[in-house]
């Protein structure tokens, strides 16, 4: 028996330890150890993979996400021209800024008619609207818009807007109507149609002639040698039908559209009275846009007036095949001696901000 150094109870005998059964226990916390290891490399590996995944979908999603959007409203249906080429300007500012800036396009006036809208841009409340000789009720200078005989061509009309006669019409609308012209879309010029050949004033001879009840209008008929009669357009057909009235003048797609060639033969090309509509964006929007974002807006317009400038030429082509077919002539006039009859009267009615430049462009 074995004695304690110390004296007192007996010390228990110790077993030999066993060398294999040592080395497996060792062998079996380093496995156990390793395994846990790994298993927490793992869930280290797949929360790294889970939130680089969150990050690149935020960032994917943030990518797409429209940072402003704009509302542009106007007043043609679905078929016009000028909505598709208002359609055309959004997927274009959309692609140029990578999404971040959208248009949302309302036709129809379902925004709200063209006056409401410019009045609404002038608050805050809308964006864009498409807009012509309205704007004189604020700027003075775009009565221009609507001068008969002031433009001799459509290459005439675009030598104008982009000069300097142009930039003063621009600068008065940004001026005073607190909206800013980005584009601009010709309108087809206003045509005479009749069931006599008009060549020159002196064919006119008395034709009772109805006319929208605009004073210039109307003077400019009386001095042409017509009997122009105000009357509201919905009433215009019946009164052709009826004989109350000879002649009416308007674009060919409106010709075409009221069905004049039911009851009218000619289309005399006086083409007395050419125009265009601008797009136009508030200033307070315009003012909120950085330099790069007011590039795209400019550069997606210039786009959108490309393709309402091609879409609008082989319409007015078709306009005339589509009214040959259904029996309407077209005649040729002498638009010079239509010209040099009306400018006095012309001159006559017009805002005396204009008078100067009006003379200008007839002696041009």
């Amino acid at each position: 028996m074995l004695l304690p150094a110390s004296g007192g109870l007996p010390l228990r005998p110790t077993a030999p330890r066993n060398p294999s059964l040592t080395l497996c226990h060792r062998t079996q916390n380093q496995t156990h150890k390793q395994h846990m290891e790994e298993k927490m490399l793992t869930r280290r590996s797949l929360t790294k993979t889970v939130v680089a995944g969150l990050a690149a979908a935020i960032l994917a999603g943030s990518a797409h996400a429209a940072d402003m959007t704009l509302k542009l409203g106007h007043l043609a249906n679905e078929d016009n021209i000028w909505h598709k080429a208002t359609i055309k300007f959004g997927e274009e500012l959309k692609a140029l800024t990578d999404g971040r800036i959208e248009v949302e396009v309302y036709p129809n006036e379902s925004l709200g008619k063209e006056m409401d809208l410019i009045n609404g841009m002038q608050l805050g409340t809308a964006d864009m609207t498409i807009s012509g000789e309205s704007l004189q009720n604020w700027a003075p200078m775009a009565s221009l818009l609507g001068i008969p005989y002031a433009f001799k061509s459509l290459e005439h009309m675009d030598e104008v807007i982009n000069g300097d006669i142009g930039d003063q019409i621009e600068a008065d609308i940004i001026a005073k109507a607190k909206v800013r012209p980005i584009a601009y879309f010709a309108r087809g010029p206003r045509n005479l149609t009749s069931n006599r050949e008009i060549r020159s004033p002196d064919d006119l001879n008395g034709l009772k002639l109805r006319v929208p009840n605009v004073p210039l209008f109307v003077d400019v008929w009386k001095a042409l040698g017509a009997s122009p009669t105000p009357m509201a357009f919905s009433e215009v057909f019946t009164s052709l039908q009826n004989g109350t009235i000879d002649a009416q003048e308007n674009p060919l797609a409106l010709i075409k559209s009221a069905n004049f060639n039911e009851v009218q033969k000619f289309v005399n090309l006086t083409e007395h009275s050419r125009s265009w509509i601008y797009l136009v964006i508030s200033e307070l929007t315009w003012n909120k846009l950085s330099d790069a974002d007011k590039e795209a807006v400019l550069e997606a317009a210039e786009r959108a007036q490309a393709f309402e400038r091609a879409a609008f030429l082989e319409d007015e082509k078709q306009l005339v095949t589509e009214l040959q077919e259904k029996g309407m002539t077209f005649v040729e006039t002498d638009k010079a001696a239509f010209a040099a009859k009306a400018k006095d009267a012309v001159l006559m009615n017009v805002k005396p901000e204009i008078k100067g430049i009006v003379e200008d462009l007839f002696s041009n």
